[in-house]
């Protein structure tokens, strides 16, 4: 990994841990809050080679599901690593 990705990573794991707390109106359970932080950890590695950071909001829950079944099939990702990174871009502002 370069230096560059960890940093991305670094970065991501700091703002996952404020985002969730910006949004006091969404209930969020201490396995939804550990999976965000987890997704934002594990973004930069799978997602970041390729793609470009996106807003949670661009894309509903739904249409999240099919990306990220197409993106998990794509890169033989294990299922667990695809649900964290799942629930950090569905709550990532």
């Amino acid at each position: 990994m370069n230096r560059a990705t960890i940093a991305i990573a670094a970065l991501l794991a700091t703002i996952a841990i404020w985002v969730p707390r910006a949004h006091p109106a969404e209930q969020q359970s201490a396995e939804q809050r550990r999976l965000f932080v987890e997704g934002a950890q594990l973004w930069p590695i799978y997602c970041a080679q390729c793609h470009n950071a996106r807003p949670g909001s661009q894309f509903s829950p739904a249409q999240w599901e099919i990306i990220t079944m197409h993106m998990r099939t794509q890169s033989i990702m294990p299922a667990k690593n695809m649900r964290a990174i799942k629930e950090f871009l569905e709550h990532a502002r």
